[in-house]
Protein backbone atom coordinates (compact mmCIF):
# COMPACT_ATOMS: atom_id res chain seq x y z
CA UNK A 1 0.00 0.00 0.00
CA UNK A 2 1.35 3.63 -1.22
CA UNK A 3 1.02 5.76 2.24
CA UNK A 4 1.60 8.77 0.35
CA UNK A 5 -2.27 8.57 -0.83
CA UNK A 6 -3.11 9.93 3.16
CA UNK A 7 -1.31 13.17 1.31
CA UNK A 8 -4.57 13.66 -0.62
CA UNK A 9 -6.50 14.08 2.40
CA UNK A 10 -5.12 17.58 3.76
CA UNK A 11 -8.36 18.85 5.69
CA UNK A 12 -9.09 14.97 7.47
CA UNK A 13 -5.40 15.33 8.46
CA UNK A 14 -5.50 18.01 10.01
CA UNK A 15 -8.57 17.58 11.48
CA UNK A 16 -7.58 14.93 13.35
CA UNK A 17 -4.39 16.73 14.59
CA UNK A 18 -6.47 19.18 16.06
CA UNK A 19 -8.74 16.25 17.56
CA UNK A 20 -5.25 14.70 18.92
CA UNK A 21 -4.06 18.42 20.58
CA UNK A 22 -7.58 18.77 22.09
CA UNK A 23 -7.85 15.03 23.48
CA UNK A 24 -3.92 15.75 24.81
CA UNK A 25 -4.57 18.32 26.38
CA UNK A 26 -8.39 17.50 28.32
CA UNK A 27 -6.41 13.94 28.89
CA UNK A 28 -2.63 14.92 30.79
CA UNK A 29 -2.77 18.86 31.60
CA UNK A 30 -3.40 19.91 35.52
CA UNK A 31 -6.82 20.08 36.62
CA UNK A 32 -6.91 23.76 36.98
CA UNK A 33 -5.41 24.39 33.10
CA UNK A 34 -9.03 22.55 31.80
CA UNK A 35 -10.95 26.01 32.59
CA UNK A 36 -9.28 27.18 29.28
CA UNK A 37 -9.95 23.97 27.53
CA UNK A 38 -12.89 25.79 25.57
CA UNK A 39 -10.71 28.53 24.08
CA UNK A 40 -8.01 25.82 23.41
CA UNK A 41 -9.94 24.05 21.37
CA UNK A 42 -11.90 27.43 19.46
CA UNK A 43 -8.27 28.69 18.39
CA UNK A 44 -6.81 25.81 17.36
CA UNK A 45 -9.95 24.99 15.59
CA UNK A 46 -10.08 28.53 14.12
CA UNK A 47 -6.04 28.29 13.10
CA UNK A 48 -7.35 25.04 11.19
CA UNK A 49 -10.44 27.39 9.26
CA UNK A 50 -7.62 29.70 8.28
CA UNK A 51 -5.72 26.98 6.79
CA UNK A 52 -8.58 26.00 4.64
CA UNK A 53 -8.11 29.11 2.83
CA UNK A 54 -4.77 28.20 1.79
CA UNK A 55 -4.15 28.39 -1.73
CA UNK A 56 -3.21 25.02 -1.56
CA UNK A 57 -6.32 23.41 0.18
CA UNK A 58 -8.84 26.66 -1.42
CA UNK A 59 -7.96 25.41 -4.80
CA UNK A 60 -7.11 22.00 -4.68
CA UNK A 61 -6.98 20.08 -7.54
CA UNK A 62 -9.22 16.94 -8.30
CA UNK A 63 -7.25 14.25 -7.06
CA UNK A 64 -7.92 10.27 -5.39
CA UNK A 65 -6.89 8.21 -3.18
CA UNK A 66 -7.11 4.11 -2.20
CA UNK A 67 -8.29 3.04 -6.08
CA UNK A 68 -11.09 5.81 -6.30
CA UNK A 69 -12.82 5.43 -3.05
CA UNK A 70 -11.74 8.77 -1.78
CA UNK A 71 -11.47 12.23 -3.93
CA UNK A 72 -10.86 15.78 -3.51
CA UNK A 73 -11.13 19.12 -5.21
CA UNK A 74 -11.23 22.97 -4.93
CA UNK A 75 -15.60 22.03 -4.97
CA UNK A 76 -15.04 19.35 -2.37
CA UNK A 77 -12.82 21.71 -0.26
CA UNK A 78 -14.97 25.03 -0.62
CA UNK A 79 -17.41 22.48 1.12
CA UNK A 80 -15.56 21.49 3.75
CA UNK A 81 -14.34 25.17 4.87
CA UNK A 82 -18.22 26.27 4.93
CA UNK A 83 -18.83 23.26 7.29
CA UNK A 84 -15.88 24.49 9.17
CA UNK A 85 -16.46 27.66 9.20
CA UNK A 86 -20.38 26.61 11.13
CA UNK A 87 -18.64 24.38 13.21
CA UNK A 88 -16.29 26.94 14.83
CA UNK A 89 -19.33 29.55 15.32
CA UNK A 90 -20.84 26.50 17.36
CA UNK A 91 -17.45 25.63 19.32
CA UNK A 92 -17.26 29.69 20.39
CA UNK A 93 -21.04 29.33 21.34
CA UNK A 94 -21.10 26.55 23.51
CA UNK A 95 -18.07 27.74 25.67
CA UNK A 96 -20.50 29.72 28.37
CA UNK A 97 -22.52 26.18 28.25
CA UNK A 98 -19.68 24.24 28.66
CA UNK A 99 -18.62 26.06 31.55
CA UNK A 100 -21.66 25.16 33.77
CA UNK A 101 -20.99 22.83 36.86
CA UNK A 102 -22.97 20.06 35.37
CA UNK A 103 -21.32 19.67 32.07
CA UNK A 104 -17.70 20.96 33.24
CA UNK A 105 -16.94 17.64 33.89
CA UNK A 106 -17.21 16.38 30.39
CA UNK A 107 -16.74 19.30 28.65
CA UNK A 108 -13.68 17.69 26.64
CA UNK A 109 -16.06 15.26 25.58
CA UNK A 110 -18.50 17.67 23.64
CA UNK A 111 -15.17 18.81 21.49
CA UNK A 112 -13.71 15.57 20.82
CA UNK A 113 -17.19 14.29 20.02
CA UNK A 114 -17.81 17.32 17.46
CA UNK A 115 -14.74 16.80 16.00
CA UNK A 116 -15.07 13.10 15.26
CA UNK A 117 -18.40 13.72 13.38
CA UNK A 118 -17.16 16.75 11.43
CA UNK A 119 -14.77 13.89 10.64
CA UNK A 120 -17.52 11.78 9.62
CA UNK A 121 -18.81 14.25 7.51
CA UNK A 122 -15.72 14.83 5.54
CA UNK A 123 -15.84 11.00 4.65
CA UNK A 124 -19.15 11.36 3.14
CA UNK A 125 -18.52 14.50 0.87
CA UNK A 126 -15.13 12.73 -0.31
CA UNK A 127 -16.36 9.40 -0.72
CA UNK A 128 -16.95 7.46 -3.78
CA UNK A 129 -17.44 4.30 -3.20
CA UNK A 130 -20.45 3.34 -0.76
CA UNK A 131 -18.23 1.39 1.59
CA UNK A 132 -16.38 4.72 2.62
CA UNK A 133 -19.49 7.06 2.22
CA UNK A 134 -21.26 4.06 4.95
CA UNK A 135 -17.99 4.78 7.34
CA UNK A 136 -18.34 8.31 6.85
CA UNK A 137 -22.40 8.46 7.77
CA UNK A 138 -21.46 6.15 10.91
CA UNK A 139 -18.87 8.19 11.74
CA UNK A 140 -20.73 11.15 11.79
CA UNK A 141 -23.92 9.78 13.53
CA UNK A 142 -23.04 7.55 16.56
CA UNK A 143 -20.97 10.58 18.29
CA UNK A 144 -23.64 12.58 17.61
CA UNK A 145 -26.16 10.40 19.88
CA UNK A 146 -23.72 11.18 22.38
CA UNK A 147 -24.07 14.52 22.26
CA UNK A 148 -27.69 14.60 22.40
CA UNK A 149 -27.61 13.03 25.63
CA UNK A 150 -24.63 15.16 27.06
CA UNK A 151 -26.74 16.66 29.60
CA UNK A 152 -27.91 13.00 31.23
CA UNK A 153 -29.38 14.41 34.08
CA UNK A 154 -32.19 15.84 32.45
CA UNK A 155 -34.67 13.27 31.35
CA UNK A 156 -35.78 15.07 28.07
CA UNK A 157 -31.98 15.20 26.82
CA UNK A 158 -32.20 11.11 27.35
CA UNK A 159 -35.41 10.83 25.71
CA UNK A 160 -34.09 12.44 22.71
CA UNK A 161 -30.95 10.17 22.25
CA UNK A 162 -32.83 7.49 22.58
CA UNK A 163 -34.88 8.51 20.03
CA UNK A 164 -32.41 9.79 17.55
CA UNK A 165 -30.56 6.25 17.87
CA UNK A 166 -33.45 4.19 17.05
CA UNK A 167 -34.21 6.72 14.21
CA UNK A 168 -30.66 6.85 12.82
CA UNK A 169 -30.05 2.86 13.21
CA UNK A 170 -33.77 2.44 11.11
CA UNK A 171 -32.63 4.60 8.59
CA UNK A 172 -29.34 3.53 8.13
CA UNK A 173 -30.97 0.06 7.90
CA UNK A 174 -32.76 1.56 5.08
CA UNK A 175 -30.32 3.03 3.15
CA UNK A 176 -28.08 -0.42 3.54
CA UNK A 177 -30.70 -2.22 2.32
CA UNK A 178 -31.12 0.11 -0.57
CA UNK A 179 -27.68 -0.30 -1.18
CA UNK A 180 -27.89 -3.92 -1.06
CA UNK A 181 -30.14 -3.84 -4.56
CA UNK A 182 -27.96 -1.18 -5.97
CA UNK A 183 -25.24 -3.66 -6.04
CA UNK A 184 -27.36 -6.66 -7.05
CA UNK A 185 -28.10 -4.50 -10.36
CA UNK A 186 -24.61 -3.45 -10.72
CA UNK A 187 -21.90 -5.32 -8.96
CA UNK A 188 -20.35 -2.39 -7.78
CA UNK A 189 -20.02 -0.35 -4.98
CA UNK A 190 -18.18 2.43 -6.43
CA UNK A 191 -20.05 5.68 -7.74
CA UNK A 192 -18.52 5.77 -11.56
CA UNK A 193 -19.13 1.82 -12.31
CA UNK A 194 -22.31 1.82 -10.80
CA UNK A 195 -23.25 4.99 -12.97
CA UNK A 196 -21.90 3.27 -16.10
CA UNK A 197 -23.70 -0.22 -15.80
CA UNK A 198 -26.72 2.33 -15.17
CA UNK A 199 -26.47 3.59 -18.61
CA UNK A 200 -25.68 0.77 -20.22
CA UNK A 201 -27.86 -1.41 -18.68
CA UNK A 202 -31.91 -1.99 -20.44
CA UNK A 203 -33.42 0.88 -18.63
CA UNK A 204 -35.52 1.28 -15.36
CA UNK A 205 -37.09 -1.67 -13.70
CA UNK A 206 -38.68 -1.90 -10.42
CA UNK A 207 -36.19 -3.12 -8.69
CA UNK A 208 -34.15 -0.05 -9.30
CA UNK A 209 -36.93 2.12 -8.16
CA UNK A 210 -37.28 0.71 -5.09
CA UNK A 211 -33.39 1.20 -4.37
CA UNK A 212 -33.38 4.68 -5.30
CA UNK A 213 -36.29 4.69 -2.69
CA UNK A 214 -34.46 3.42 0.10
CA UNK A 215 -31.53 5.46 -0.58
CA UNK A 216 -33.42 8.70 -0.59
CA UNK A 217 -35.11 7.74 2.87
CA UNK A 218 -31.80 6.58 4.26
CA UNK A 219 -30.40 10.28 3.79
CA UNK A 220 -33.43 12.03 3.69
CA UNK A 221 -33.40 11.44 7.42
CA UNK A 222 -30.60 12.92 7.91
CA UNK A 223 -32.12 16.15 6.26
CA UNK A 224 -35.11 16.16 7.97
CA UNK A 225 -37.31 15.69 4.84
CA UNK A 226 -40.37 14.57 5.27
CA UNK A 227 -41.85 12.13 6.30
CA UNK A 228 -38.67 11.18 7.79
CA UNK A 229 -38.53 14.14 9.92
CA UNK A 230 -40.42 12.88 13.14
CA UNK A 231 -37.63 12.68 14.74
CA UNK A 232 -36.45 15.93 14.65
CA UNK A 233 -38.51 18.68 16.79
CA UNK A 234 -37.94 16.39 19.82
CA UNK A 235 -34.69 16.09 19.49
CA UNK A 236 -34.20 19.25 18.85
CA UNK A 237 -35.86 20.54 22.13
CA UNK A 238 -34.18 17.71 24.26
CA UNK A 239 -31.20 18.26 23.38
CA UNK A 240 -28.96 21.11 25.05
CA UNK A 241 -29.17 24.05 22.68
CA UNK A 242 -24.97 24.20 21.35
CA UNK A 243 -26.02 20.28 20.34
CA UNK A 244 -29.39 21.59 18.52
CA UNK A 245 -27.86 24.14 16.47
CA UNK A 246 -25.01 21.96 15.12
CA UNK A 247 -27.32 19.27 14.32
CA UNK A 248 -29.62 21.58 12.50
CA UNK A 249 -26.86 23.46 10.45
CA UNK A 250 -23.63 21.25 10.18
CA UNK A 251 -24.96 17.81 10.15
CA UNK A 252 -27.76 19.02 7.45
CA UNK A 253 -25.31 21.31 5.59
CA UNK A 254 -23.43 17.58 5.28
CA UNK A 255 -26.12 15.73 4.69
CA UNK A 256 -27.55 18.20 1.17
CA UNK A 257 -23.87 18.27 0.05
CA UNK A 258 -23.29 14.05 0.84
CA UNK A 259 -26.90 14.35 -1.02
CA UNK A 260 -26.67 16.02 -4.26
CA UNK A 261 -23.04 13.77 -5.00
CA UNK A 262 -25.05 10.44 -4.64
CA UNK A 263 -27.61 12.01 -6.90
CA UNK A 264 -25.60 13.34 -9.27
CA UNK A 265 -22.82 11.25 -9.80
CA UNK A 266 -23.99 8.06 -8.97
CA UNK A 267 -28.01 8.06 -10.17
CA UNK A 268 -27.45 11.09 -12.69
CA UNK A 269 -28.11 8.73 -15.72
CA UNK A 270 -31.40 8.16 -14.56
CA UNK A 271 -32.60 11.41 -13.27
CA UNK A 272 -35.98 11.66 -15.12
CA UNK A 273 -37.03 8.30 -15.30
CA UNK A 274 -36.33 7.36 -11.43
CA UNK A 275 -35.87 9.84 -8.97
CA UNK A 276 -36.88 13.44 -10.17
CA UNK A 277 -40.97 12.51 -9.27
CA UNK A 278 -39.59 11.92 -6.19
CA UNK A 279 -37.90 14.89 -4.94
CA UNK A 280 -40.45 16.80 -6.27
CA UNK A 281 -42.99 15.08 -4.01
CA UNK A 282 -40.19 15.36 -0.87
CA UNK A 283 -39.41 19.04 -1.67
CA UNK A 284 -43.12 20.20 -1.53
CA UNK A 285 -44.21 18.15 1.46
CA UNK A 286 -40.87 19.01 3.50
CA UNK A 287 -41.27 22.54 2.75
CA UNK A 288 -45.33 22.84 3.54
CA UNK A 289 -45.58 20.72 6.23
CA UNK A 290 -42.23 22.12 8.10
CA UNK A 291 -44.02 25.85 7.44
CA UNK A 292 -47.59 24.85 8.47
CA UNK A 293 -46.31 23.24 11.87
CA UNK A 294 -43.35 25.72 12.77
CA UNK A 295 -46.40 28.36 12.98
CA UNK A 296 -48.24 26.41 15.76
CA UNK A 297 -44.77 25.98 17.74
CA UNK A 298 -44.05 28.00 20.85
CA UNK A 299 -41.45 26.78 22.23
CA UNK A 300 -38.48 28.30 20.63
CA UNK A 301 -36.42 25.00 19.73
CA UNK A 302 -39.40 23.16 18.07
CA UNK A 303 -39.73 26.22 16.35
CA UNK A 304 -36.69 26.42 14.92
CA UNK A 305 -37.03 22.86 14.32
CA UNK A 306 -39.84 23.10 11.67
CA UNK A 307 -38.30 26.10 10.25
CA UNK A 308 -34.80 23.62 9.52
CA UNK A 309 -37.13 21.56 8.54
CA UNK A 310 -38.90 23.55 5.60
CA UNK A 311 -35.13 25.15 4.71
CA UNK A 312 -34.27 21.86 3.93
CA UNK A 313 -37.15 21.87 0.90
CA UNK A 314 -35.57 25.00 -0.34
CA UNK A 315 -32.17 23.41 -0.07
CA UNK A 316 -33.30 20.44 -1.92
CA UNK A 317 -33.86 22.85 -4.83
CA UNK A 318 -30.40 23.19 -5.42
CA UNK A 319 -30.72 19.35 -5.90
CA UNK A 320 -33.06 19.56 -8.59
CA UNK A 321 -31.11 21.86 -10.85
CA UNK A 322 -28.75 19.22 -11.52
CA UNK A 323 -25.84 21.84 -12.75
CA UNK A 324 -23.06 23.65 -11.72
CA UNK A 325 -25.25 26.49 -11.11
CA UNK A 326 -27.24 24.28 -8.26
CA UNK A 327 -24.22 23.24 -6.99
CA UNK A 328 -22.82 26.96 -6.82
CA UNK A 329 -26.21 27.74 -5.20
CA UNK A 330 -26.34 24.96 -2.78
CA UNK A 331 -22.73 25.95 -1.06
CA UNK A 332 -23.73 29.30 -0.80
CA UNK A 333 -27.55 28.77 0.41
CA UNK A 334 -25.38 26.99 3.57
CA UNK A 335 -23.09 29.38 4.41
CA UNK A 336 -25.99 31.68 4.56
CA UNK A 337 -27.80 29.18 6.57
CA UNK A 338 -25.37 29.13 8.66
CA UNK A 339 -24.79 32.46 10.05
CA UNK A 340 -28.24 33.33 10.28
CA UNK A 341 -29.79 30.02 11.76
CA UNK A 342 -26.54 30.01 14.20
CA UNK A 343 -27.37 33.80 15.08
CA UNK A 344 -31.01 32.50 16.57
CA UNK A 345 -29.84 29.88 18.20
CA UNK A 346 -26.90 31.72 19.77
CA UNK A 347 -29.76 34.11 21.24
CA UNK A 348 -31.28 31.32 22.79
CA UNK A 349 -28.73 29.74 24.32
CA UNK A 350 -27.54 33.39 25.78
CA UNK A 351 -31.23 33.80 26.93
CA UNK A 352 -31.59 29.90 28.64
CA UNK A 353 -27.99 30.23 30.01
CA UNK A 354 -29.17 33.34 31.67
CA UNK A 355 -32.81 32.81 32.95
CA UNK A 356 -33.64 29.12 31.42
CA UNK A 357 -36.07 30.67 29.19
CA UNK A 358 -37.20 28.82 25.80
CA UNK A 359 -40.54 29.58 24.90
CA UNK A 360 -41.75 32.18 22.33
CA UNK A 361 -44.07 34.37 25.02
CA UNK A 362 -40.82 34.95 27.14
CA UNK A 363 -39.79 36.87 24.25
CA UNK A 364 -42.08 39.21 24.51
CA UNK A 365 -40.88 42.77 25.34
CA UNK A 366 -37.03 42.04 25.06
CA UNK A 367 -36.07 44.47 23.04
CA UNK A 368 -36.62 46.50 26.07
CA UNK A 369 -34.95 44.59 28.93
CA UNK A 370 -32.26 43.42 25.97
CA UNK A 371 -32.12 45.62 22.68
CA UNK A 372 -28.70 44.20 21.40
CA UNK A 373 -30.59 40.27 21.34
CA UNK A 374 -33.86 41.35 19.84
CA UNK A 375 -31.72 42.55 17.41
CA UNK A 376 -29.76 40.49 16.28
CA UNK A 377 -32.62 37.81 16.37
CA UNK A 378 -34.60 40.21 14.56
CA UNK A 379 -31.64 40.10 11.76
CA UNK A 380 -31.88 36.28 11.70
CA UNK A 381 -35.82 36.04 11.47
CA UNK A 382 -35.37 38.42 8.54
CA UNK A 383 -32.44 36.68 6.93
CA UNK A 384 -34.22 32.64 7.26
CA UNK A 385 -37.39 34.28 5.67
CA UNK A 386 -35.72 35.66 2.99
CA UNK A 387 -36.18 39.61 3.37
CA UNK A 388 -33.90 42.05 1.04
CA UNK A 389 -31.36 43.55 1.14
CA UNK A 390 -30.39 40.96 4.06
CA UNK A 391 -28.10 37.66 2.75
CA UNK A 392 -31.21 35.04 2.94
CA UNK A 393 -32.93 36.57 0.08
CA UNK A 394 -30.00 36.55 -2.21
CA UNK A 395 -29.69 32.86 -0.76
CA UNK A 396 -32.94 32.38 -2.06
CA UNK A 397 -32.98 33.99 -5.18
CA UNK A 398 -30.09 32.10 -6.61
CA UNK A 399 -31.44 28.68 -5.58
CA UNK A 400 -34.48 29.34 -7.00
CA UNK A 401 -32.53 31.02 -10.23
CA UNK A 402 -30.84 27.49 -10.66
CA UNK A 403 -33.62 25.23 -10.51
CA UNK A 404 -36.04 27.50 -13.14
CA UNK A 405 -33.01 27.38 -15.67
CA UNK A 406 -34.29 23.25 -15.94
CA UNK A 407 -36.54 25.34 -18.20
CA UNK A 408 -39.56 22.53 -17.60
CA UNK A 409 -43.29 23.15 -16.74
CA UNK A 410 -43.12 20.66 -13.88
CA UNK A 411 -40.35 22.59 -12.37
CA UNK A 412 -41.88 26.06 -12.79
CA UNK A 413 -44.99 24.70 -10.49
CA UNK A 414 -42.90 23.53 -7.72
CA UNK A 415 -40.54 26.88 -7.58
CA UNK A 416 -44.39 28.57 -7.38
CA UNK A 417 -45.38 26.38 -4.84
CA UNK A 418 -42.23 27.32 -2.73
CA UNK A 419 -42.29 31.19 -3.48
CA UNK A 420 -45.80 30.86 -2.23
CA UNK A 421 -44.04 29.13 0.93
CA UNK A 422 -41.80 31.97 1.41
CA UNK A 423 -45.00 34.20 2.47
CA UNK A 424 -46.25 31.93 4.70
CA UNK A 425 -42.44 31.37 6.22
CA UNK A 426 -42.30 35.37 6.48
CA UNK A 427 -45.47 34.92 8.41
CA UNK A 428 -44.28 32.62 11.40
CA UNK A 429 -40.73 34.74 11.26
CA UNK A 430 -42.86 37.84 12.43
CA UNK A 431 -44.20 36.52 15.25
CA UNK A 432 -40.67 36.33 16.67
CA UNK A 433 -40.11 39.72 16.03
CA UNK A 434 -43.54 40.84 16.72
CA UNK A 435 -43.36 39.29 20.30
CA UNK A 436 -40.07 41.09 20.73
CA UNK A 437 -40.70 44.77 19.35
CA UNK A 438 -44.47 45.28 19.24
CA UNK A 439 -46.14 43.20 22.36
CA UNK A 440 -47.28 45.28 25.08
CA UNK A 441 -46.63 43.20 27.56
CA UNK A 442 -43.30 42.92 30.01
CA UNK A 443 -40.57 41.63 29.42
CA UNK A 444 -40.21 37.79 31.37
CA UNK A 445 -36.63 38.09 30.58
CA UNK A 446 -34.78 40.37 32.62
CA UNK A 447 -31.36 42.93 31.21
CA UNK A 448 -28.22 40.83 31.08
CA UNK A 449 -24.98 40.82 30.02
CA UNK A 450 -23.87 38.00 27.49
CA UNK A 451 -20.57 35.89 27.96
CA UNK A 452 -17.97 37.26 25.56
CA UNK A 453 -17.94 34.20 23.84
CA UNK A 454 -21.49 34.40 22.67
CA UNK A 455 -20.94 37.95 22.38
CA UNK A 456 -18.31 36.98 19.90
CA UNK A 457 -19.89 34.68 17.96
CA UNK A 458 -23.11 36.80 17.40
CA UNK A 459 -20.60 39.36 15.85
CA UNK A 460 -19.70 36.92 13.32
CA UNK A 461 -22.86 35.66 12.33
CA UNK A 462 -24.58 39.38 11.98
CA UNK A 463 -21.57 40.36 10.22
CA UNK A 464 -22.16 37.23 7.82
CA UNK A 465 -25.71 38.31 7.56
CA UNK A 466 -25.15 41.84 6.33
CA UNK A 467 -22.07 40.95 4.38
CA UNK A 468 -22.54 37.85 2.20
CA UNK A 469 -25.92 39.84 0.27
CA UNK A 470 -23.40 42.59 -0.90
CA UNK A 471 -19.63 40.95 -1.21
CA UNK A 472 -20.68 39.31 -4.55
CA UNK A 473 -16.99 37.64 -5.24
CA UNK A 474 -17.94 34.79 -2.68
CA UNK A 475 -20.97 33.93 -4.72
CA UNK A 476 -18.83 34.57 -8.38
CA UNK A 477 -16.09 32.37 -6.47
CA UNK A 478 -18.35 29.33 -5.60
CA UNK A 479 -19.94 29.69 -8.91
CA UNK A 480 -16.47 29.85 -10.81
CA UNK A 481 -15.51 26.41 -9.38
CA UNK A 482 -19.07 24.88 -9.74
CA UNK A 483 -18.31 24.17 -13.41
Amino acid sequence: MDYSQFLVMKQEIGLLAVFLIVFLYDTFMPKRSLGALGTVSSVLFALFVAYGFCPSVFDSPVETAFSGMYATSAVIANIKTILNIGALIVMIQAMRWADQDLVRIRRGEFYELLLTTLFGMYLMISARHFLLFIIGLETASLPLAAMVAFDKHRYESREAAVKYVLTAVFSSAIFLMGLSFVYGLTGSLYFGKIATALMMGDGINALLVVALAFVISGIGFKLSLVPFHLWTADVYQGAPTPVTSYLSVISKGAAAFAFLVVLWQVFGCVYTFAWEWMLYALIILTITIGNLFAIRQRNMKRFLAFSSISQAGYIMLGVIAFNGMGMAALMYYILVYIFSNLAAFGVIGAIENNSGKVNMEDYNGLYKTNPRLAFTMMLAMFSLAGIPPFAGFFSKFFIFTSAINQGSVAIYVLVLIALINTIVSLYYYLLVVKAMFISDEESTVATFRSACSERFALWICVGGILLLGVVSCIYNHLLEISF
